[in-house]
């Protein structure tokens, strides 16, 4: 289901397959036709899906998706200082996807073969197909030349958030310095930029202003995108900078009678009701995502009042979630990790060495991983290097394993769990 699923939508289409990237949703059920704005947090959290269905069927195509999206994101949606746009408009002189489509002339003129030739609106055609690296490149630069979509250009810290995790991970597994190198830019910006004095986040950041105060979503999705970054580059600032965030969002956001989160904090405009999400829009609700990374977080301190506060998130979604359970997919993948036997990977010696791209390689949602040496992570206080040699240490609720440091016998204990 999976697999017929993303085939479908990386055909051509919905999925822009001359310049890279997704459009906002299909209007037919062969993902044929879209609504041609093309938004940030889809392409974000696409682009982590292609990537772990590379990892786990190997097929060469989701590789190729996940380097057209992350180029799509880094050629046209980065801003100057180094977080990302919101969008693309889907209209080019009032025009529903005048951009993107061609008649009959023009892609003959371009060398588009009519076989890739899909049915759009007024005479006009979609690109449906595999082009060879040459022909994409000619189309694209044709494409480039004509009148182009409205850019939104307001960075907004949650789909931000978003698309740093993709950014950290891709780049991590496809082995992108480049890409880590933007990820590195994007945690800067907010931690920077779009965070306040009193380290707090701010809702968006344009033309070097900011505008409001941040809502769960911000914190929950920044915080996940950080921890993310701190698996692709084993610094440690990330992700203690992820547990700041994920605790000042409890203190925020908590709702310490009912359980959950606001997603507003306890000091804003009274005449206001404070509202709980927890349903998944297009983006996971802020309560999934931040009981997901309070999970994460509570593996690696050993803190039982985070996975408390988690387990809130679950026990609320849980009468919904039986009647419709697509409307919570975030929450249910959180749900899996409670639910899972406890695993923790504490790697010491940075993540490029050999045993570290080893115990990182498989695709692990059930795994919990900090990089050192650290002192500051209770899962990696004492841990260090082995004869010299970096190692990794599998642990299930603190209770670790000797270390390993050969990666044959580290294949063994980290297979994943089922």
């Amino acid at each position: 289901m999976v697999t017929a699923t993303l085939d479908g939508m990386a055909a051509g289409g919905f999925y822009d397959v001359v310049g890279g990237g997704f459009h906002r949703y299909s209007v037919d059920d062969r993902w044929t036709c879209p609504h041609f704005e093309k938004m940030l947090y889809d392409n974000a959290v696409l682009t982590s899906t292609y990537l772990h269905a590379w990892v786990v069927t190997g097929r060469a195509r989701y590789r190729e998706v996940v380097e057209e999206t992350v180029e799509y994101m880094l050629r046209e949606l980065l801003l100057p200082g180094g977080a990302f746009a919101s969008a693309h408009d889907a209209d080019t002189d009032g025009v529903e996807g005048l951009t993107y489509t061609w008649t009959s002339e023009e892609a003959e003129e371009v060398g588009l073969p009519r076989e890739l030739l899909e049915p759009f609106e007024h005479g006009r055609f979609v690109v449906r197909g595999i082009l060879d690296p040459e022909l994409r490149a000619h189309v694209r630069a044709a494409r480039d030349r004509r009148p182009q979509p409205f850019h939104d250009d307001k960075a907004l810290a949650s789909w931000n958030g978003l698309a740093l995790a993709a950014l950290a991970e891709a780049g991590y597994r496809l082995e992108r310095e480049d890409w880590l190198d933007a990820a590195r830019a994007l945690g800067d910006v907010l931690l920077g930029p779009l965070s306040a004095g009193d380290g707090r986040l701010f809702r968006a950041l344009r033309d070097g202003r900011t505008s409001g105060h941040g809502f769960l979503d911000d914190y929950a999705n920044v915080a996940y995108g950080l921890l993310e970054l701190h698996v692709a580059t084993g610094e440690v600032r990330w992700l203690l900078e992820a547990r700041r965030l994920a605790l000042l969002a409890v203190e925020l956001f908590g709702d310490d009678e009912a359980g959950g989160f606001f997603l507003s904090p306890a000091e804003s405009d009274a005449r206001v009701p404070r509202t709980k999400d927890l349903q998944d829009s297009p983006t996971p609700s802020g309560n999934a995502m931040l009981a997901y990374d309070l999970l994460r977080l509570a593996r690696l301190w050993g803190d039982d009042e985070l996975e408390r506060r988690a387990v809130s998130v679950f026990r609320l979604v849980e009468p919904a979630l039986r009647r419709a359970p697509g409307f919570f997919a975030w929450a249910l993948c959180g749900i899996d990790l409670w639910l899972s036997p406890p695993r923790e990977l504490a790697i010491v010696g940075g993540v490029d060495t050999a045993i570290a791209r080893a115990a990182l390689a498989p695709f692990q949602p059930r795994t919990v991983v900090a990089i050192g040496p650290s002192d500051e992570v209770p899962l990696l206080a004492g841990k260090d290097l082995v004869d010299g040699k970096p190692a990794v240490y599998v642990c299930e609720r603190f209770a670790c394993r000797a270390p390993v440091t050969d990666v044959a016998e580290l294949a063994a204990l980290t297979a994943p769990t089922h």
